[in-house]
């Protein structure tokens, strides 16, 4: 995951403002595999959102990831969960993300480093207020990315 955010930070259109601490987390939806880490981070970038996905699938690309089944294991797998108050619904991607306020290992760290933001008229703090957070554990906290 750290080698994930190092080449987003290393394009000279992105630039990482902050990332989460580092949560081990159980598996969403296919649940006979390992638990997976999980991450949110900030970033400020001048890519539009398609680009900024193009982005994201090379580094996934990069980083062997195989699209072998649905929520099946996998190497990395980054998601742009909003871009500023954008509403978008497009062949392969969806802002804000259609399932986030679902999961709390999604909703935890990006209420971490965002605790205002407002998604459907509520803030991420307040979203996660209604998630079960227990089986989440964090692992790293501060830079552990760099």
């Amino acid at each position: 995951m750290a080698s994930a955010l190092s080449a987003v930070d290393e394009d000279t259109q992105t630039v990482i403002v902050r990332v989460s601490s580092l949560y081990r987390t159980p598996p969403w939806g296919k649940t006979d595999q390992p638990d997976f880490l999980n991450a949110v981070a900030e970033v400020e970038t001048s890519r539009s959102p398609r680009a900024l996905l193009d982005l994201c699938l090379a580094v996934e690309a990069a980083l062997h990831r195989v699209r072998a089944e649905r929520w099946g294991p996998r190497s990395i797998d980054m998601d742009i969960l909003l871009f500023d108050d954008m509403t978008l619904d497009e062949e392969g991607l969806q802002v804000p993300h259609p399932r986030m306020l679902d999961r709390a290992f999604v909703m935890l760290p990006l209420a971490e480093i965002a605790p205002t933001v407002m998604i459907a008229g509520r803030s991420a703090s307040d979203h996660l207020k209604h998630l079960d957070t227990s089986a989440i554990e964090p692992v790293a906290s501060g830079d552990w990315w760099r």
